[in-house]
């Protein structure tokens, strides 16, 4: 019986209506605009928020050859009106863009392929939400980048 009742939990707790319902809970997000999504991350609280930080990594899957490729684009810091909270808004993303070497052969993978630009490294916050808004066929997706304990001596020459 206690298994069934913590997969039912879990099944509600990662639900959408639910996730919404938790961000309502908190401040009033707006509504993702026609043509994007509202995409958010729950940070794990940490001893130290100031020992982290998030990279926000936007993309898309796409068949890619054996090039680096690349999507361009910025991600916008805005501040939730009468709150002081911060939400962030990719407005545009262009290309890909890729290198143009020959590849041995015309082997094509799917691929996540981010978007490089200003603004994708966060200040860690576990105690609010990442909001982000960004075009329906973009992917959002996070790295959580730590600091070392020790800091090291610079050497003065």
């Amino acid at each position: 019986m206690r298994p069934i009742l913590i997969s039912a939990a879990l099944l509600v707790m990662t639900s959408p209506a639910f996730a919404q319902e938790r961000l309502e809970a908190i401040a009033p997000y707006p509504k993702a605009d026609a043509g994007f999504t509202r995409q958010v991350i729950y940070l794990p609280k940490q001893a130290d928020d100031d020992r982290f930080k998030i990279e926000i990594l936007a993309g898309k899957v796409l068949l890619v050859d054996c090039n680096s490729q690349r999507l361009i684009g910025s991600l916008e810091e805005k501040t939730l009106e009468g709150w002081g909270y911060f939400y962030y808004r990719i407005e545009k993303v262009t290309g890909p863009i890729s290198t143009l070497m020959a590849c041995p052969d015309a082997k094509r993978t799917e691929a996540f392929v981010p978007v490089t630009g200003d603004g994708f490294l966060l200040r860690y916050n576990s105690k609010l939400p990442i909001v982000v808004y960004a075009p329906e066929d973009v992917e959002i997706r996070y790295r959580i980048w730590s600091a070392a304990e020790a800091a090291q001596q610079a050497i003065t020459e």
